[in-house]
């Protein structure tokens, strides 16, 4: 099994080749067949997330290199563990997955305790011993990945492998930042700040949630093109001296919701001067830093400020069954061979990539 795992933190990722597993008990072993690229994987490689003030959040106990990053994976599953049945009655409700030699499946990377009551409540995306594969557990930069449980892997026909594993951290975090927008009447605005990866993935899946498009808030005008293919009714660059004023002068007063996919000082302000009276801030981007917030300023305008951290299996169903159905425009992804892996890891950093790039082993 080759794979490409951090060794140091803040080093390129060390090409391995080990023997492939077998899998027990419950597991499924999945040849990769596409590993997108997500930004979290930049902080993970760095070893930390910066909070601001000159603080950082050390990542390097729940990582223990060396590790194999990747979360957004698709592929075949090529062998099932001993308690596997293959021929079991699929219940999305409870979670029940038929797999078998052969199936192509999307992985579920979000794993928890399983035993906990967040996960026992379907939040296994915020337990607090998590398993998460590329992170916790070897992912899928790396041409084959062992899942826990058949439970996590869902079809993708007839989306395309490289499509597909976008879905598993892009869409469903997209997604579940979208539903916390709710409700939404005609006369509302929708403020998307950032148009990389997870804010094309957001925008493009508005007008299945929403019937109005979104205005978009990017600062790098190379992406503008993307965010309007994908949707948007209308793109600002929120650094343009009078930008906010304007905002809120063709809003009426500001918008109802804010979605923040860059998670920066300067975009959490912006987002949060945005808002309406009882309008409402939704945190998803991991950039860093920190800004301060006048807490007489969130009461007198009744505000509320919410975090919004990938999304549960539930959602991923619910996402996947909206994806298949062929509605949703295509998230712009470019591929790059497994090896490459580290300069992709760069390039992001260096925010030279548009859309998506992605892994094929």
């Amino acid at each position: 099994m080759l794979s490409y795992q951090i060794e140091n933190f803040g080093k390129p990722l060390a090409q391995a080749l080990r023997q492939t597993p077998t899998p027990q008990g419950s597991e499924v072993l999945l040849r990769v067949s596409a590993c997108g690229v997500c930004h979290s994987d930049v902080h993970l490689h760095d070893g930390y997330f910066l909070l601001g003030e000159g603080q950082k959040l050390d990542l390097s106990r729940g990582i223990a290199p060396p590790r194999t990053l990747g979360h957004e994976i698709a592929g075949t599953v090529v062998a099932l563990g001993p308690d596997v049945q293959p021929d079991v009655q699929p219940d999305v409700k409870n979670n029940i997955q038929s797999v078998r030699i052969g199936d192509q499946r999307v992985v579920f990377p979000w794993i928890g305790c399983g035993r906990c009551s967040l996960c026992s409540a379907g939040n296994e995306h915020l337990c607090n011993a998590p398993r998460n594969l590329g992170v916790q557990r070897d992912g899928g930069f790396s041409d084959h990945v062992l899942v826990p449980d058949a439970r996590y892997l869902l079809a993708y026909d007839p989306l395309p492998a490289e499509q597909a594993c976008t879905l598993a951290c892009a869409g469903v975090t997209a997604y579940s930042a979208l539903k916390k927008a709710a409700p939404l009447s005609a006369s509302d605005t929708l403020l998307i700040i950032g148009a990389g990866g997870v804010g094309l993935s957001a925008i493009r899946l508005c007008r299945q949630l929403y019937s109005q498009p979104p205005v978009v808030a990017e600062i790098d005008k190379s992406k503008w093109d993307l965010a309007r293919e994908a949707g948007a009714g209308d793109v600002i660059d929120p650094s343009d001296e009078g930008a906010l004023k304007a905002l809120m002068r063709s809003t009426g007063g500001g918008v109802a919701v804010a979605i923040d996919f860059v998670g920066a000082a300067s975009t959490f302000a912006f987002g949060l001067s945005s808002l309406r009276k009882a309008g409402k801030l939704v945190c998803v981007g991991l950039f860093g830093g920190g800004t301060p917030v006048m807490p007489a300023l969130v009461a007198l305008k009744a505000v509320t400020i919410t975090g919004s951290y990938v999304g549960s299996l539930q959602e991923m169903h619910e996402l996947m069954l909206l994806a298949r159905s062929g509605t949703l425009p295509p998230l712009p992804v470019s591929t790059q061979p497994l090896a490459a892996a580290t300069q992709v890891l760069e390039d992001l950093k260096g925010g030279r990539i548009r859309g998506r790039t992605v892994l094929i082993p």
